[in-house]
């Protein structure tokens, strides 16, 4: 067990290079936050140069039955899930196993097929694409894949109608309904936000031989002494579990998220990760360390530096996900400057969140990682910022 999962763990702002007062103040936000019922309750992890600056568990963990908050409270972590799959795919590049430029089709011959959507002249086409897709654009959202949810278009009005999403498909079916739907984009020339991921995934089941819950437990959760990180809550752990409110405080109606108490048949590489802030904790510690911990090797340490860089370069993004001064690396979104995004950072900063307001960052040139872990779909843009704000305001 790490010390992280210590039940005494302390820790020392001072030490960590914050100043105490500045990050109490993050405490003192989110509890107000919570007093006003906009939040049912949250746990925020930042660390420094090793040393644990916060832990706080704030709130309840489930407002039906007014159960404190607890550092160990087990939270969806929806697509913080992709940094997690990225890093066990490019695990398989570094191992020769399968090649960045590599046609997807080569591993998932479905998508040999794949053809993409055009609109000319008032009717729809549907076009071979110039260049097939590679597993590299599947780790950048460069695929010509999307994701249903995102602003209304005609390729994700058919995602929509084929509940691409169905937790009662493997990953395999998944990966099949998805190659039989038309692209969005031509490969290579757009980033939109998508679900590559879960095609990733299912790559990594092919490539690897086995399931992608078996091989991330296998391969990175025990390494890291990520106890529980998973797909799906086992009984022992069901007291542990985070909900959000039933209704949304801000009046968009009743709040559903799917329900990790019952294995599904989806294991999904995009979004299906449960974890704790002490488990994510363990992953981020690796990747600041350049790939390895408590002498373990995960990634090598110019697989950790190419994954956090950009690869977007001039290729123009979908949408407004990617915060301005952000390009995306290989799981990542990764800061390009200091300026021009409204919130605080370091050029090279690498992070993401997950749509029910969970988040984290890795800041290299500060070498800091703060987790936020929150259940609050609807409030997650605004809990995201203002913690992000608040932990680069507390440095020393």
């Amino acid at each position: 067990m790490s010390s992280l999962h210590r039940a005494d763990v302390k820790t020392d702002p001072a030490a960590a290079g914050f100043e105490p007062a500045r990050l109490a103040a993050l405490d003192a936000a989110l509890r107000a936050a919570i007093d006003r019922g906009r939040l049912p309750g949250a746990v925020t992890l930042v660390m420094r140069d090793g040393a644990l600056a916060a832990f706080s568990a704030l709130g309840v963990q489930d407002p039906k039955r007014r159960a404190p908050m607890r550092r160990d409270s087990i939270f969806r972590i929806h697509s913080m899930t992709k940094p997690i799959t990225s890093v066990a795919l490019m695990r398989l590049v570094e191992e020769g196993r399968v090649r960045l430029a590599q046609p997807v089709a080569d591993v998932l011959p479905a998508f040999a097929e794949a053809r993409v959507h055009v609109e000319h002249g008032g009717r729809a086409e549907q076009r071979a694409p110039q260049r097939p897709m590679t597993v590299h654009d599947l780790l950048r959202h460069t695929a010509g894949l999307t994701y249903e949810f995102l602003d209304p278009a005609p390729v994700r009005a058919r995602y929509a109608e084929a509940n691409v999403g169905a937790r009662t498909r493997t990953n395999a079916e998944q990966a099949g309904v998805l190659a039989g739907l038309p692209l969005m984009h031509e490969p290579g020339r757009v980033w939109d936000y998508s679900r590559a991921t879960d095609v990733a995934g299912h790559l990594v089941e092919v490539v690897a031989g086995e399931s992608l819950g078996a091989h991330l437990t296998r391969t990175l959760f025990e390494p890291l002494g990520m106890v529980d990180t998973g797909f799906h809550v086992p009984h022992q752990s069901h007291a542990r579990i985070a909900e959000p409110f039933d209704v949304d405080p801000d009046g968009s109606g009743p709040v559903s998220l799917y329900d990790p108490r019952v294995p599904a048949a989806l294991q999904s590489g995009g979004g299906g990760l449960l974890s704790t802030a002490a488990d994510y904790a363990r992953f981020l510690q690796m990747l600041l360390a350049g790939g390895a911990l408590d002498g373990v090797r995960i990634l090598g340490r110019k697989t950790v530096e190419h994954m956090t860089s950009d690869h977007l370069g001039a290729i123009p993004t979908s949408g407004d996900l990617l915060p301005a001064g952000h390009g995306f690396g290989l799981g990542f979104a990764v800061r390009l400057a200091t300026g021009i995004a409204a919130l605080p950072g370091s050029a090279g900063t690498y992070g993401w969140g997950g749509i029910a307001g969970t988040l984290f960052f890795v800041d290299p040139v500060e070498r800091l990682f703060a987790i936020l872990m929150v259940q609050a779909p609807a409030q997650r843009i605004e809990v995201q910022e203002l913690f992000r704000t608040m932990v680069y305001s507390a440095l020393a």
